[in-house]
């Protein structure tokens, strides 16, 4: 193997797993499916319920897609979409840094960007796609990733995100 197979390797695995236990924690952690729903129809993701379920769902077959490096790209773009959507509705008004209250979208943004990177890197020698013959890689790769990821956030967001409003202060003297 050389230097970028084992680095496709290291990234790939150790994200990978992150997601996997991302997941894991949205549908059996504390509070469940149903705290997660909760959480996210506070944040105005309706239906929150089915958003749960789909988040905890991409998230551990992402995960697991990105660790034994099968269709990496198209991997690799689902969590960039599920990274995209919590970044915008969770963590973009708290600022850059995740220690701050709120918590920010530096942890969304750098796991959004290291899979555009596996995206172009590919999966390496130690991977599925590699062993079936999956070439997926370079500017192919990106395109997948971010038209999967962004595109398919975009639509999501269009389509489920509804925010609650803040009434307009008064300008009434």
């Amino acid at each position: 193997m050389t230097s970028p197979d084992t680095a496709a390797l290291v990234l790939r695995v150790i994200v990978g797993l992150t997601l996997i236990a991302h997941g894991y924690n949205h549908v059996f952690g504390p509070g469940g499916i149903k705290g997660t729903a909760g959480w996210f129809g506070s944040m105005g993701l309706r239906p929150p319920l089915v958003h749960a379920w789909m988040s905890g769902l991409v998230e551990l077959a992402a995960g697991a897609g990105l660790v034994v490096g099968f269709l990496t790209p198209f991997a690799a773009g689902a969590i960039i979409g599920t990274m995209v959507v919590a970044g915008i509705t969770a963590h973009r008004t708290n600022g850059f840094f995740i220690f701050k209250p709120g918590q920010g979208y530096e942890y969304v943004l750098m796991i959004s960007v290291v899979c555009a990177a596996i995206a172009i890197l590919g999966p390496g020698r130690a991977s599925l796609d590699h062993a079936i013959g999956i070439e997926l890689d370079g500017w192919v790769g990106a395109i997948i990733a971010l038209v999967l990821g962004v595109g398919g956030s975009a639509l999501l967001l269009a389509t489920a995100w509804r925010p609650e409003r803040k009434p307009a202060e008064s300008t009434n003297a």
